[in-house]
């Protein structure tokens, strides 16, 4: 299995209640995956982060294989959520896999 974690910083220029709203869409966009996307078991993002954070919204995957992994970096369903919720949003990404 592999395990697909990524950190996002949303952009400056909203406000807390714009965030707010931000996160929630990303977090139901990309948990909503599961089921659609192959070999992609489970996904759980956390848009509340304890103030000592320097993140915003964290995004925890696991999926079945490395090949799973590049499948879903593809998929349409992947790709609408990601240009369509995540990146216009973020002005920063980290990103860490790892075979588990």
């Amino acid at each position: 299995m592999v395990k697909h974690v990524i950190l996002w910083q949303l952009k400056d220029e909203y406000s807390a209640d714009e965030k707010a709203a931000i996160k929630a869409d990303i977090k139901a966009g990309l948990e909503g995956l599961v089921g659609k996307v192959p070999g992609l078991l489970e996904v759980h993002v956390n848009i509340d982060p304890l103030e000592t954070s320097n993140a915003d919204l964290m995004l925890d995957s696991t999926l079945e294989s490395f090949d799973a992994l590049k499948g879903y970096a593809v998929h349409p369903d992947h790709v609408a959520v990601a240009d369509g919720k995540v990146r216009p949003n973020v002005k920063s990404r980290v990103c860490m896999d790892y075979e588990v």
